[in-house]
């Protein structure tokens, strides 16, 4: 071992016992997670120095997530290991584990050769990929010290060609929630004929012990007959289960009526609608109605003679684009309208350009002053941008006449929001729409969730199913884990919508394509 002394230094205080591992954590593991150093029990924890160069790559990467969480990564190291002593022995952590810096001597000199190193270099030949070097560090603690080793990784790659190389490797599981069930979206409680006819008439009805056990609060629930009559409603603790509180419509200004077309439709609703709920998240298929839905709710609450909100905020995360927004030319607003165009097409089918007249409203006439008075706030605003515009195109200003929901940006009523330039806000008085939020890691919908203010109320939807960011998976990713970790308390509540209502072809391409 003399000739390796590189070898042996860095890792001189790692723990040999038949009940320890040694855990070799990659890149990603520490930018999806700083304070996983912190979660590995009475471990080692190995860091191979080509972490360190990916880390110091990422660190200026000023409006991202993953720069923040590199520089943090950088600031717990240093604290950690704050001489040179310290780097080349490990230190000892304060939940009995150890923390080790790995250097490859076999990279150092090529000389030195061992039957892993050998392995390596006949499958992974490249040793100039940061990927195959963490691997071959990996490997080199494999072969020197006695407990178990693990290469820790979100990359399904890096974990495929561990294992390629007799290397056992897996995934972060520290934020993983339990495997999604596929069982229905509701629970539905068996009631008699004389339950169910109490329940209608006085809105609410105590279930029994045993049911309410296996319910969380706020938890939508089915209460069924034996002879099939049924009645939604909300469970309150307590045993106490409640009548939903639903409008027979829900109105943007100036747009048209949209109504529930099912059950799971209308326990969203009774949930967006609610401000007793201040987190709401709901999973859904493609054409189940979570973007529509949720912005009438919205747009609904803000425009009412005593509004809840003072208008509306809705984001999303750039995932496909694959670098930052500031890429793209234009304002903030251009830069992320394609991201934004199904919120642009939600608003044109609440809010159309020659909005279908009602026959109930076809007699009655309504005065200007009374017209002004019901939505005063919003008629200022929109009348607003009118003038402007005509003065832009010479004075004909029906010539170019922008859309009815563009006067809703143009007012401020409705928002956009970037999430790279989140922190640091304080939203209060707005509700808030996180789209596509299977797309983001726990940390980020975290940061996003500690921006709401009081007043407010965030809803994060989007679809498990459908993930595009690599380094999250269907029980990783921030609406799971949001909904796991949130679940059961008084001002959170969730919804899953399985029936798609945009078409018979868009339902038959979601469930068989």
């Amino acid at each position: 071992m003399e000739n390796l002394r590189g070898a042996t230094a860095p890792i001189s205080r790692i723990k040999v016992s038949a009940k320890v591992k040694t855990f070799v954590l990659d890149t990603n593991v520490l930018l999806h997670d700083p304070q996983s150093i912190f979660k590995f029990e009475e471990n080692n924890l190995a860091i191979p120095v080509e972490v360190l160069e990916e880390l110091d790559a990422i660190k200026g990467e000023q409006s991202t997530e993953r720069g923040r969480n590199a520089r943090r990564v950088h600031r717990i190291l240093q604290e950690l290991l704050p001489d040179s002593r310290a780097m080349h022995e490990g230190v000892e952590l304060e939940n009995g584990g150890t923390l080790s810096v790995i250097i490859n001597p076999y990279l150092l000199d090529q000389t030195q050769r061992s039957p892993a190193m050998d392995r390596l270099r006949a499958i992974l030949p490249d040793l100039s990929k940061k990927d195959n070097r963490i691997i071959a560090a990996a490997l080199f603690v494999q072969e020197r010290f006695p407990p178990p080793t693990i290469l820790v990784t979100k990359d399904v790659n890096v974990q495929l060609k561990a294992r390629a190389v007799g290397l056992e490797s897996e995934d972060y599981l520290n934020d993983k929630v339990p495997a999604l069930d596929e069982e229905a979206s509701y629970r539905e409680i068996a009631v008699n004929i004389y339950e169910l006819q109490r329940f209608c008439s006085e809105g609410s009805f105590e279930i029994e012990s045993r049911e309410a056990k296996q319910l969380f609060l706020n938890e939508y629930v089915l209460l069924r007959s034996d002879e099939g009559k049924t009645m939604p409603a909300r469970f309150y603790g307590d045993n106490l289960v409640r009548r939903l509180k639903l409008p027979d419509f829900v109105k943007a200004p100036g747009g048209i009526p949209i109504r529930a077309r099912n059950l799971e439709q209308q326990f969203f609703m009774d949930a967006l609608l609610d401000d007793s709920i201040a987190m709401l998240t709901c999973y859904g298929k493609a054409g189940t109605g979570k973007t529509l839905l949720s912005t009438a709710c919205a747009l609904h609450q803000t425009h009412e003679d005593h509004s809840r909100y003072d208008g509306v905020s809705i984001s999303r995360p750039v995932i496909a684009l694959g670098k930052d927004i500031g890429f793209l030319p234009g304002s903030l607003e251009e830069k992320m309208k394609p991201w934004l165009q199904p919120y642009h097409d939600a608003l044109e089918v609440l809010i159309p350009s020659k909005p279908p007249k009602e026959p109930q409203f076809a007699a009655k006439k309504v005065s200007k002053k009374k017209h002004k008075n019901r939505d005063d706030h919003f008629v200022a605003a929109m009348t607003a941008v009118q003038p402007s515009h005509a003065s832009h195109n010479g004075g004909h200003g029906n010539a170019t006449a922008i859309k009815p929901y563009e006067r809703l940006l143009k007012s401020g009523m409705v928002e956009i929001e970037a999430l790279a330039f989140i922190r640091g806000r304080s939203i209060a008085r707005r509700f808030f729409i996180l789209d596509e939020a299977q797309q983001l890691t726990p940390h980020e919908v975290k940061t996003v969730i500690t921006r709401i203010s009081e007043g407010s109320k965030i809803v994060l939807i989007g679809d498990p199913a459908q993930i595009d960011n690599p380094y999250v998976d269907s029980r990783s990713n921030g609406l799971v884990y949001c909904h796991n970790r949130m679940k059961g308390q008084a001002i959170a509540a969730h919804v899953k919508l399985m029936k798609g209502e945009r078409s018979k072809l868009a339902e038959l391409a979601a469930d068989l394509l």
